[in-house]
This record gives structure tokens, C-alpha cells and sequence, in this order.
């Protein structure tokens, strides 16, 4: 059981970092948050109790938003407004699909559930191999649709330098999937 929730680390971490404002992330506690949830799923499943990878994947996608949203509450404590919020376990479903998506775009069939669910896990430990300037401009661009400019001055570059970072970010981004393809197998 150790084993299964170790190798779902790196696609809990992206899950919160593609949830959670750039701007407000550096303020969040999110690999406190990836851990507690590990810690939590370690006292729930059981070898043989029954459950799925889509059901489990699935109980982790929402205590993972039960525990970001208690560090945004800490953050945000006396300052919300409840008219903005919105549902945090909803919307690491969406990113949870996104990354499904994305994985399934390599060819994937649709019904090949519990591949797909490897395939972003894998994806998500190809994005957590790349440099973090790489990482966070493929991130911002496309999963959090900023332009190259917003990207340029969040990241305090120019746009031609996050140009770059996202042509090699995708470029390694390619290499690793690839890499891990042939470490997994066909």
C-alpha cells in the first residue's frame, strides 16, 4: 500500500499546484498539504479492502481538496467572500480530467481507465523532472491559460526568455514521458 500511495506523490503535488493561484501558491503549504493526505489515505485503504485505482484515485482527489482548502482557509481567515468560492474538489476533478486528457492524447483508448490514470501519474512525474522556471511556464500556459507576457512578468523574465523556457520545457517534457514509456514498457 506504501508503494501505491508513494507513486501518486507527484500527481497529488501537481493537482494543487494546478489549483491553486500562482500568485497565492508560494503562501500555501501545498507539499504539506500533498502530505497529509498521504498520511490520511495510509490509516483508509487496506491491501484487499476491495476498492479500485479509480475509486481510491478518487477518495485522494478529495481529501487532497479537503486539506487545500483548509490551508487556504488559514490564509485566508477572516477575509472570505463566499460569493467567489468555488468548489475545490471540483475543480481538481477538472484538472484530474485535464491531466487524463492530456495523457490520453498520446493514443490512449477511452476505455483503458486505469491506464489513463497511470499515464498522468506519469505525467506528472515527467512534469516534476523538469527545472522549476520550465515546469511553471508549461503550467501557467497551459493549464492556467496565461498568455506569454503575464507568464514573462510573473515569472520577472522577458517574453522571449519564457518563449524559451516553454519550447525546452515541452521539448524535455517530450524526452521524459519518453523515458519513462521505455522504463514502464509497453
Amino acid at each position: 500500500m506504501d508503494e501505491f500511495l508513494e507513486q501518486y506523490r507527484a500527481w497529488l503535488g501537481l493537482l494543487a499546484r494546478l489549483q491553486i493561484d500562482p500568485r497565492v501558491r508560494a503562501r500555501l503549504d501545498l507539499s504539506g498539504a500533498v502530505q497529509q493526505t498521504l498520511l490520511e489515505a495510509h490509516g483508509v485503504f487496506r491491501e484487499g479492502d476491495g476498492r479500485t485505482t479509480e475509486e481510491r484515485l478518487a477518495w485522494l482527489r478529495r481529501c487532497l481538496a479537503n486539506n487545500l482548502t483548509d490551508e487556504l482557509r488559514k490564509l485566508n481567515a477572516g477575509k472570505r467572500d463566499f460569493h467567489r468560492e468555488r468548489s475545490l474538489e471540483e475543480a481538481l476533478g477538472e484538472s484530474s480530467q485535464r491531466l487524463g486528457a492530456w495523457a490520453e492524447a498520446s493514443g490512449l483508448s477511452p476505455s483503458a481507465h486505469v491506464a489513463r490514470a497511470e499515464e498522468a501519474v506519469r505525467l506528472a512525474d515527467a512534469l516534476t523532472a523538469l527545472p522549476e522556471d520550465q515546469r511553471e511556464a508549461l503550467v501557467l500556459q497551459h493549464w492556467h491559460g496565461w498568455k506569454v507576457a503575464e507568464i514573462a512578468a510573473h515569472l520577472g523574465r522577458t517574453k522571449p526568455a519564457v518563449a524559451g523556457l516553454l519550447k525546452r520545457g515541452l521539448a524535455r517534457l517530450r524526452e521524459e514521458l519518453t523515458d519513462l514509456a521505455v522504463e514502464v514498457g509497453p
